[in-house]
């Protein structure tokens, strides 16, 4: 059955941002939108079509990244069960940790931030920033309902992603080997989930 036009779109979306994955985390941010058309298996115009600027570029890998992150958070039962979805939240932020292809990508983003500075803007507000409202943002709901009483959630969102990846994260972006198995990684994203409802308890 012959895919609709949207189908496709979307495809090449995908095919776009997978290819600018893998280019970026092998060239730098310097990496021309031509390696990543031909890696994508499209035209360079077609790359621009879909995204005029290499800001822009990175803006649509930030949104799917922190899209996939924040999953738990949009689940229809998260409300149901805060403590689960702050486990499964947590869990979601050390998979980019221990994904070494994600923190690739973010090695040279940051070793190229100096030099494209509206690029390293782009990727910290659609991707630690927007993951973190998100966060806030169900800690509000949350509050709301009675089931926590967080009186800055921004600042308690920030808390606890950083309790979360810890030196998890350094030891990933000097590419350190994990020193955590994943039933450890388990164990610390349900700790956290626990400890924070309780220093949060209404």
């Amino acid at each position: 059955m012959p895919r609709v036009a949207g189908q496709i779109d979307v495809a090449k979306t995908e095919a776009i941002l997978d290819a600018a994955v893998e280019v970026i985390g092998q060239r730098g941010l310097g990496a021309p939108m031509e390696a990543i058309a031909k890696r994508a298996g499209v035209s360079k115009q077609t790359v621009y079509n879909h995204y005029g600027s290499k800001a822009e570029l990175m803006r649509a890998l930030m949104q799917r990244r922190v899209e996939s992150i924040t999953a738990p958070l949009r689940d229809p039962g998260a409300v149901d069960n805060p403590t689960e979805t702050l486990e499964a939240y947590a869990l979601s932020l050390l998979e980019t940790v221990i994904t070494n292809k994600s923190y690739s990508m973010m090695r040279v983003i940051m070793l190229g931030a100096g030099e494209m500075p509206d690029v390293a803007q782009e990727v910290y507000e659609s991707g630690p920033l927007s993951a973190r409202r998100q966060l806030a943002a169900f800690l509000k709901a949350e509050t709301d309902l009675g089931r926590l009483k967080v009186e800055d959630c921004d600042q308690a969102a920030e808390l606890f992603s950083g309790m979360v990846m810890g030196q998890s994260q350094m030891r990933s972006l000097l590419r350190l080997p994990s020193d955590k198995t994943p039933d450890q990684y388990r164990r610390l994203a349900r700790e956290a989930a626990e400890r924070f409802m309780r220093a949060y308890a209404p």
